[in-house]
């Protein structure tokens, strides 16, 4: 498919996503943080663009989504945004941004509105953000939920662990799925489950399901951009596939530039401007005239 195609086919919204869901057709979604990323992701047709917390650890070089700021994930979604024409834009809620009360929590889901111009906004937790979800809506802002392995809480679940493995933890994860459905949200995020709880929880949803290590039976699939790309400086995770080599390209080119200008290669005649013809006769004579008088 074109970009021409791409960009002149309509606009994705969350009835893009649920008629997809209906049709059994898959939703494609992929993280990007800036300008060029998401203008890049968005004319390869990707469905939701989404600006994740994850761009603490990525592109902030943090060691968790934890210390991202409102103000940081507001700069990166207003550059996303100028760079998506046909993909959903969505803003990940950053920790502490909603947690404290559902006031603040409006108002800053009403920020990533208004000033960023995302589309939506996605948030963590399953039955307990009920209320803030009805707030949201209230608002007219479309929610995705997030339940699973939920980075934001960490450290209350020991680690990046695999969800739902006992019974009791399935069944918490069915009733978290079922709660966010019947507030209303637009889609689901499922990370890190067992492949046969996210096929149970999406055949129960009516919202589409988004997976990120949690199979193959999800609506559609997520991953973060540079883990595809082989951007990030940690091992990677069981469901990473890796599409490109980007660290190698760029790294390469790096040390090619730096061997270039060492070696006096770079820059050549060709990749220099020069002056035009008379200016250029014009230095000449006046430098040789100083030649010629400093030589006497």
């Amino acid at each position: 498919m074109s970009v021409t195609s791409i960009n002149s086919s309509p606009k994705v919204t969350t009835t893009t996503l649920l008629e997809k869901k209906q049709r059994r057709e898959p939703i494609t979604s992929l993280t990007a943080y800036d300008y060029p990323s998401a203008r890049l992701v968005d004319e390869a047709g990707i469905d939701v663009i989404l600006v994740g917390d994850s761009l603490a650890m990525v592109m902030l070089g943090y060691d968790s989504t934890m210390p991202v700021t409102m103000d940081e994930m507001l700069h990166h979604v207003r550059a996303a945004r100028r760079g998506v024409k046909h993909g959903m834009l969505v803003a990940d809620m950053p920790y502490g941004s909603y947690q404290v009360s559902n006031e603040e929590g409006a108002r800053n889901a009403a920020r990533f509105v208004k000033e960023g111009g995302v589309e939506a906004v996605k948030l963590e937790g399953g039955e307990k953000r009920v209320e803030f979800i009805h707030r949201l809506l209230d608002a007219e802002i479309p929610v995705f939920g997030h339940i699973g392995l939920t980075p934001q809480s960490v450290h209350t679940m020991g680690g990046y662990k695999v969800q739902g493995k006992t019974l009791s933890a399935i069944e918490q994860l069915m009733r978290d799925a079922v709660a966010l459905d019947r507030a209303g949200v637009c889609g689901m995020y499922l990370e890190g489950i067992p492949r046969e709880v996210a096929a149970m929880i999406t055949a129960e949803v009516k919202a589409p399901t988004i997976g990120i290590g949690a199979g193959p039976d999800c609506d559609g699939q997520v991953l973060v951009l540079h883990d595809i790309l082989n951007l990030t400086f940690a091992p990677p995770a069981k469901f990473v596939r890796h599409y490109g080599d980007a660290a190698a390209l760029i790294s390469n080119a790096v040390k090619a530039f730096k061997h270039d200008v060492e070696s006096g290669a770079y820059p050549a005649d060709e990749e220099s401007y020069h002056l035009p013809r008379e200016a250029r006769a014009t230095i000449e004579t006046i430098v040789d005239r100083k030649h010629a008088v400093g030589g006497r």
